[in-house]
């Protein structure tokens, strides 16, 4: 199975609530590799790479009620993974 690259773009009240540590955690356990940074605007950026399956399921929980703070949305985009990335981490 090939991985992939997820980047996915999380917009809510997602700033100064935990919300890049408590994905980081998540990702770790699915066994994916990538960063997740505050943007200037207010939302939350998060690159992941590793097996599809484990993109859509952190994809989900980006998009689950149990996460820090409120995520009002997520737009999402795959591409091909570059393997660049070692571990996970917060930016």
């Amino acid at each position: 199975m090939t991985d992939v690259r997820l980047t996915a773009w999380v917009r809510g009240r997602v700033q100064g609530v935990g919300f890049r540590w408590w994905t980081r955690a998540r990702a770790l356990e699915l066994g994916l590799t990538g960063w997740a940074r505050n943007t200037g605007d207010g939302r939350v950026e998060v690159v992941a790479e590793g097996p599809r399956e484990a993109g859509a399921r952190l994809l989900e929980l980006l998009r689950g009620c149990g996460t820090p703070g409120k995520v009002d949305g997520v737009v999402e985009r795959w591409s091909e993974a570059k393997g660049d990335l070692v571990g996970f981490v917060e930016r």
